[in-house]
């Protein structure tokens, strides 16, 4: 009895260190556990958030659009992104993220449907380095679906729905998942050195540009231009509407920009979103401003509307990289953004780009700001490489889109007639006479 009285503690000695290496390996494995879980909840999190951004663009473009087209505008909206979630599922996702399976290496990635995981994962068959796959694939999404968002407004008031539907539908099935994988996808512009945080070019460049094409092959409204070249405006409907959907944006773009930080683990982690939501904030604050003050030197009057998308090009100026600015550095950012909105609205008139909401120069230009400027707070980034990068996207996306639309015009037809165009889409196209009760007033 002695003995084994001697013996046990001998026994426990020996036996600590083992038990201390599984007691380190659960709480290593617990911590990745954890990790696991909230990367995964700032993807759900920040996708309900980017979503909240298709209910902000559909009330910011029905707010800048005549009465007689609003519905239109809303039906628009509706099915962008209902066909950008099917799309991105059938095609997107893995052209955006082809892993191994590249069918151009870095350029072209792979051609299958999106699948989650087992119902029911548990910890020991899940991939705990990132997070669910259902979390990332909903995330992802949100981004595809805001860049046909941009085009929706640029060509509003004159196009046809299903043809508008068509462009929809290859822009988020192929045209947009290809540039993002050069990027997102560990693509040939990834390796180059090539930076855009949360898509200044991938997503706001890139629906720009998209944007853009489509603006050149439709041509302006009937009336927006005059015979002497002079510019007649075109007063939206409802400014509360337009207002209310900039600040829906607005808060829709700190899961934009926050959940690209894809990873919520850490306490590192956590203080960069918060950095990323207050630069983020404090870039749109600046570009709301300087579009204030700088319309009321120029015009003697402020511009809402001008203020709207000051704020908005602050967002977008900021998104290319949100997490390394100081607080200044992201005032003066937005605000350069808000400048650019005041300066180019009349350039894009001047050349008879007709661009209803003014997305060209919120998302496209301030777009090009925003990732020209990474260089100067982050250095790993250089101003060479931002250019090629953005230039690379933007040729691309610009070329397949003009080709895409003429070929739309040139087929099925593009644009509605004039006399459909002089009543309102709302009459011609989804034959809102039949119901007069929505159009009261």
């Amino acid at each position: 009895m002695n003995l084994m009285k001697s013996l046990i503690p001998a026994a426990a000695i020996v036996a600590l260190p083992q038990m201390g290496l599984a007691q380190e390996a659960a709480a290593g494995e617990t911590a990745q556990h954890t990790q696991y879980i909230l990367t995964s909840l700032l993807f759900l999190v920040g996708g309900f958030l980017v979503f909240w951004m298709a209910a902000g663009f559909a009330m910011l473009e029905a707010g800048l659009v005549r009465s007689k087209n609003v519905a239109m505008q809303l039906i628009k909206n509706m099915g962008l992104f209902s066909f950008a979630a099917i799309m991105y599922w059938l095609v997107g996702y893995g052209l955006m993220y082809p892993g191994d399976g590249w069918m151009i290496p870095g350029v072209l990635g792979a051609i299958s449907p999106a699948s989650l995981e087992a119902v029911g994962l548990d910890g020991v068959n899940a991939d705990l380095s990132y997070a669910t796959v259902g979390s990332d694939f909903f995330f992802q999404l949100m981004f595809c679906a805001t860049t046909a968002s941009i085009v929706s407004g640029t060509v509003a008031e004159r196009i046809k729905l299903w043809p508008f539907f068509a462009f929809v539908i290859v822009l988020t099935g192929i045209i947009y998942p290809i540039e993002a994988s050069w990027q997102w996808g560990g693509g040939w512009l990834s390796e180059m050195g090539f930076s855009d945080f949360a898509g200044s070019t991938l997503v706001h460049a890139a629906g720009g540009f998209a944007a853009l094409a489509g603006a050149i092959v439709l041509g302006p409204r009937i009336g927006k231009y005059n015979k002497e070249g002079k510019v007649v405006p075109i007063p939206g409907s409802n400014l509360a509407l337009a207002t209310l959907g900039t600040f829906i944006l607005w808060l829709g773009w700190f899961g934009f920009n926050g959940g690209s930080q894809l990873a919520m683990g850490t306490i590192g982690d956590i203080a960069d979103i918060s950095r990323i939501f207050a630069n983020t904030n404090m870039a749109a604050a600046a570009g709301a401003v300087a579009a204030l003050i700088l319309t009321q030197v120029m015009y003697g009057k402020v511009d809402l509307t001008m203020v709207l998308n000051g704020a908005l090009a602050g967002l977008v100026s900021i998104t290319a990289e949100p997490l390394a600015p100081s607080l200044f550095q992201a005032l003066i950012i937005g605000a350069v953004g808000g400048v650019i909105v005041v300066l180019t609205v009349p350039m894009l008139d001047r050349m008879k780009i007709d661009d209803v909401v003014g997305a060209i120069p919120v998302h496209l230009i301030a777009g090009f700001w925003g990732t020209f400027i990474v260089a100067w707070t982050n250095g790993d980034a250089s101003f060479v490489t931002q250019i090629i990068g953005f230039a690379a996207i933007g040729i691309f996306v610009f070329v397949v889109s003009f080709i895409l639309f003429s070929i739309l015009k040139a087929t099925v037809g593009l644009r509605v007639g004039e006399e459909e165009e002089i009543n309102g889409l709302d009459m011609g196209e989804l034959g809102m006479e039949a119901y007069p009760e929505f159009s009261k007033g």
